[in-house]
């Protein structure tokens, strides 16, 4: 497995990650646990250092089910978490970032987890009612305090990220960012290469779509977040077609699947993106793991360009309320 370092802060982990959410909520019932283990080791003997999670989903559980599944191998990997979206009195999320929320959630993380540093620490959503530079502190305090090493944000806009690296400097933001949503190109990823923030890519495989397993006709379980998902609607599979086309097209000149050309794309946009797919299955894992040999040479990214200006993705990538707590 090739390494790659997230930005100018030393963090080096695998170049690809694996992302955790899956394993616990939102594409249907919680996995098997001794399952999810199992992944866990294989991942882990297969060169993957790089491991995504966070407090909320499960919630907690995805923390404990990592932390267990890790122990093992705890001084080989590398572990991100997330703070700033809790449970509210009435059962729904809340992002709450207030510096003394921030410091107790460090204390459950660190317990779930099983560890007594957290490796990568991002604030999961913009918390617009605390000013980012009193977040940035107290996770700058913690990394003092030697519980936490590496500061990250999720979801946020350019401004934002400035001052909060102005007072922590950042290790990696995280984003989604895929053929089928472009967005951070236009101002994230200029001021990431600026700054020497890395640049973690969540949902690089589109929810599942690009990996050509799923068209108007499939049906997801009921409590599959994609069901809400606008991109989702079975007319829209049907007009993002086009694209799983393109990415069956270059794979099929590659000898690949068009899971791997799509992380292969987009490894190749910038040496310090790790992409963090997710999968419960083993050989899932493999497919995605085989990305990294993929070479995709300057005709071949100016093809896929090309190619893909000329589609447009129907639906938005969020339903309104959850798209308006992003920061992009």
């Amino acid at each position: 497995m090739q390494t790659r370092h997230l930005g100018r802060r030393g963090l080096e982990v695998s170049a690809l990650g694996l992302g955790c959410m899956g394993m616990s909520m939102s594409y249907g019932p919680p996995a098997d646990k001794q399952e999810m283990i199992a992944l866990f080791r294989a991942a882990v003997e297969r060169g993957v250092t790089f491991f995504d999670t966070a407090q909320i989903y499960g919630p907690f559980t995805n923390e404990a089910l990592v932390g267990e599944g890790l122990a093992p191998f705890r001084e080989r990997v590398v572990i991100a978490t997330k703070f700033g979206i809790g449970i509210g009195p009435d059962g729904r999320q809340v992002t709450d970032s207030r510096p003394e929320t921030i410091k107790q959630n460090v204390e459950g993380s660190l317990q779930r987890l099983r560890t007594e540093v957290i490796d990568l620490f991002y604030q999961h959503r913009v918390d617009p009612s605390v000013p980012i530079e009193e977040v940035a502190g107290a996770v700058k305090e913690l990394i003092q305090a030697g519980k936490v090493r590496h500061f990250g944000m999720s979801e946020a806009g350019v401004q934002t990220i400035r001052r909060a690296h102005a007072v922590q400097p950042l290790t990696a933001v995280q984003s989604e960012y895929s053929l089928w949503w472009r967005r951070p190109e236009e101002e994230l990823l200029p001021t990431l290469d600026e700054l020497g923030i890395g640049f973690v890519p969540f949902s690089p495989l589109g929810k599942g779509f690009l990996t050509g397993t799923i068209d108007e006709k499939t049906t997801f379980d009921k409590t599959d977040f994609r069901n809400i998902v606008p991109r989702f609607t079975p007319e829209a599979r049907k007009a993002n077609q086009a694209m799983v086309a393109l990415l069956q097209r270059i794979a099929a000149a590659k000898q690949a699947t068009p899971a791997q050309i799509a992380l292969a794309w987009l490894l190749a946009q910038r040496p310090w993106i790790v992409p963090i797919p997710g999968t419960t299955k083993l050989h899932r894992l493999e497919e995605n793991l085989g990305a990294v040999s993929i070479v995709l040479t300057p005709d071949d990214l100016r093809e896929i360009d090309r190619a893909a200006a000329q589609i447009t993705i129907e639906g938005a990538r969020y339903p309104e309320a959850l798209e308006k707590r992003t920061g992009l």
